[in-house]
């Protein structure tokens, strides 16, 4: 298969043993009631295997209402599948599922979701710092109004989240975003956790800007999450996002879907450079 043949959203690559492995919601309703996820392999990033089908969510009860943003870490040797699937609460939640291979198959891990009890939660991404994992993850909009990204201590095992919330930023701060009316809403979604070549520590995220979906890029100090941030300027606004950052031989790549319309949504990769303190697209690749 070629990347234009692939209707997902919201693309995770993991780079492992020679092989491109791309994650990625099935797009068919919006990721709704889909009954797991896929798994394409690749030498080249152009030319994709069929869809391996890496969780059956229907056979663990995870197919009620939502499928999303599977992106898998490889940790202590074992790969963990972070996801998103309506809690038996109704509320949206992370849950952590593990296999011995990147194929899978996945099956659950975490005691159910690891966001916190009581929110409606998506998009939950695996930081390390100084040996200690951490889950960042978005807030939703639907339950606050103005959506925030957070994060929580998970514990060494990855069964469950430690220790209270943090919350980062809400959608509504960075300096590029005009206010809207009272009551309107403001999207996060779509984090994701990059360490530049000189330790500086960067995150994607996206919402919208503009009516435009949009990969948006935050800056800590220090190298830490817990530290002092910034807002830095969109990285890139024209109806694309929820994007990671990955390394190939002699490229750093980045991948986010676009367009934002259901049933058309690609994974797009563009060739990216590390400046030290921050990140810039250097050029589309497919």
């Amino acid at each position: 298969m070629k990347n234009q043949e692939i209707n997902i959203r919201d693309p995770f690559v993991l780079v492992e043993n020679g092989k491109y492995y791309l994650y990625g919601t099935r797009a068919k309703d919006f990721g709704r009631r889909t009954g797991g996820f896929d798994v394409y392999v690749s030498d080249d990033l152009v030319t994709w295997s069929e869809p391996i089908e890496c969780f059956d969510s229907t056979a663990f009860g995870l197919n009620t209402v939502e499928n999303w943003a599977p992106e898998v870490h490889k940790y202590k040797g074992q790969y963990y599948l972070f996801a998103t699937f309506r809690q038996k609460n109704d509320l949206r939640g992370t849950y952590i599922l593990k296999a011995d291979k990147p194929e899978g198959p996945f099956a659950p891990h975490s005691s159910g979701a690891v966001t916190p009890d009581g929110w409606e939660c998506l998009d939950g991404t695996f930081y390390e710092e100084n040996g200690v994992p951490y889950l960042v993850f978005s807030h939703e909009h639907t339950q606050i109004i103005d959506g925030t990204v957070c994060y929580t201590q998970l514990s060494a095992d990855l069964t469950q989240a430690v220790g209270e919330p943090v919350t980062l930023f809400s959608a509504s701060s960075p300096f590029y975003i005009p206010p809207k009316p009272q009551g309107e809403h403001y999207v996060t979604d779509g984090p994701f956790m990059f360490r530049t070549k000189t330790g500086t520590l960067l995150m994607l995220w996206s919402t919208f800007v503009n009516d435009q979906y949009a990969e948006c890029l935050v800056r800590f100090a220090g190298g830490s999450i817990k530290n002092a941030f910034e807002h830095l300027p969109v990285l890139e606004a024209d109806d694309g996002g929820h994007g990671m950052i990955f390394q190939t031989p002699g490229r750093l790549m980045l991948t986010f879907h676009s367009p934002n319309q259901s049933g058309s949504e690609r994974p797009c990769f563009f060739e990216i450079e590390d400046v030290g303190d921050a990140v810039r697209i250097v050029r589309p690749v497919s």
